[in-house]
């Protein structure tokens, strides 16, 4: 039986916060790996300062105010408002996304490359594959951001139980076929390249099924 499909079209958003952000600078990417500083930023989905955050997280306000700067410098929190408090000007700061993705452009010198052993049926190449989707994807939306435009992508999310290997490997020939004939049917060599990407996979709890 085949289960719900979640289909996505979708584009950057041009305004707020962002569900998702990639990470593609290095430096910003060490930063986010700092325990401290990944708490912070789940607990800066809404508004805080940094007295508001000391108390949730169980630091001096010093110690949270070097990490907040920190996350600022690198563009992973932004300033939302500041409050004057007697002599005190308290600032808010707020992620600016729900949650991160490292690109894999954060470490370029050894990045996955899909073209080195392409084999599709190897998972180690679909992993490559997928790597470089975060990387181009990550590079588009960075882009659109900066010209203020949306990227337009589409994506289908799903799943399917199959009662045996050789129905599996039937599905995976007659996706191929389909997905070639469809092809054929809309490309334009003046057209506008656009990337690809067809995956099927064991679902993670699958492996707990099997158990």
């Amino acid at each position: 039986m085949i289960l719900p499909w979640t289909i996505f079209v979708f584009g950057a958003s041009l305004v707020g916060m962002h569900d998702v952000a990639v990470i593609e600078d290095p430096a910003a990417a060490e930063v986010s790996l700092d325990p401290i500083r990944t708490r912070l930023l789940a607990e800066l989905v809404e508004p805080g300062s940094a007295t508001m955050l000391a108390s949730r997280v169980g630091l001096p306000r010093q110690k949270v105010n070097y990490h907040l700067r920190t996350l600022e410098q690198h563009g992973l929190i932004e300033l939302v408002e500041e409050r004057r408090k007697g002599n005190v000007t308290e600032r808010l700061l707020r992620a600016t996304a729900a949650s991160y993705v490292i690109s894999p452009a954060a470490l370029a010198a050894v990045a996955p490359d899909p073209g080195r052993a392409p084999d599709r049926l190897s998972a180690r190449w679909l992993l490559a594959v997928a790597a470089r989707l975060v990387r181009d994807v990550g590079s588009l939306l960075t882009g659109a951001a900066q010209a203020r435009q949306r990227v337009a992508t589409f994506a289908l999310d799903g799943e399917v139980r199959f009662a045996s290997a050789a129905d599996r490997a039937a599905f995976a020939a007659e996706l191929a076929a389909s997905v070639a004939g469809l092809v054929s049917r809309y490309h334009s060599e003046s057209g506008r390249k656009h990337r690809l990407v067809v995956a099927v996979h064991p679902a993670l709890d699958s492996l707990v099924e099997d158990r």
